[in-house]
């Protein structure tokens, strides 16, 4: 659920990061990665965004991956088959505090094959570069800070100052989601208020995967097996039990035997 909350920022808020990591807003649109190849192509943690220019290629990793450096230069050369003229500006995003020497490897090193990308270290970066943007709000706590539980306070405080309901309920529930990488779940359900990632996008999604993965079970283990599946795919998500328990029917001492 990480990879598909990371993209779906990305692509809703383009600009944020844009500017973030091309140092201008400029305007993006949506790569979609079968455009690629007709080979199939891993993309659970990639995101591709365009403009007429420019590529903006981004991949988002929870977990350590020796591949890496082979992946970024595999779809470079992709790009430039099917976009010769176009710039390609390639980055690795490591949203989990490591000591490995994977997550410094900045290039792909075949004998004279050299393909160089960019890497950020999430925990690295100042705190105050997701604080003005609110596209990168959800990453906060999993930046340079001493205090992540005040960080994720002080982003809740922002996140109740969002007028358009829409926009504030993905980035709650966003947050919520992403922040569960370096704080206890209890502390976020705490900190965030569960009303309002009702009606978030991101939320949405999780209930049809859980009805999708139900569904493909059979009709013999019924609703019951397709509202346990939506509840353990929101549990992991750090959702709050009580918003499980209004979303799926369950009663949290239901819910809460599930985990």
């Amino acid at each position: 659920m990480y990879d598909n909350t990371c993209k779906f920022l990305a692509e809703s808020f383009s600009d944020d990061f844009a500017r973030w990591l091309l140092g201008s807003a400029i305007a993006l649109t949506k790569l979609e990665p079968s455009e690629l190849s007709v080979e199939p192509i891993r993309a659970d943690s990639v995101m591709f965004l365009e403009s007429e220019e420019l590529i903006l290629h981004i991949e988002f990793q929870t977990e350590l991956n020796e591949n890496i450096p082979f992946r970024m230069a595999d779809y470079r050369i992709r790009l430039h088959r099917k976009f010769p003229k176009r710039q390609v500006h390639q980055v690795v995003i490591y949203l989990k505090p490591s000591k490995s020497p994977l997550v410094y490897v900045t290039e792909f090193n075949l004998g004279k094959l050299i393909h160089q990308f960019q890497v950020i270290r999430l925990w690295e970066q100042a705190t105050e570069n997701f604080q003005n943007c609110l596209g990168l709000l959800p990453f906060a706590t999993l930046s340079q800070t001493t205090n992540p539980e005040k960080t994720l306070a002080d982003v809740a405080k922002l996140i109740d100052k969002i007028e358009d309901k829409q926009v504030q309920s993905n980035i709650a529930a966003a947050t919520a989601i992403i922040s569960g990488l370096a704080l206890d779940r209890k502390v976020v359900q705490r900190l965030l208020r569960s009303e309002i990632m009702r009606e978030s996008v991101i939320f949405q999604e999780i209930l049809l995967e859980g009805e999708a993965k139900g569904e493909a079970k059979g009709e013999a283990r019924g609703r019951a097996e397709e509202k346990a599946q939506i509840a353990l795919n929101m549990i992991k998500s750090n959702i709050d039990l009580e918003l499980i328990a209004q979303f799926t029917g369950l009663s949290l001492e239901q819910i809460q035997n599930l985990h």
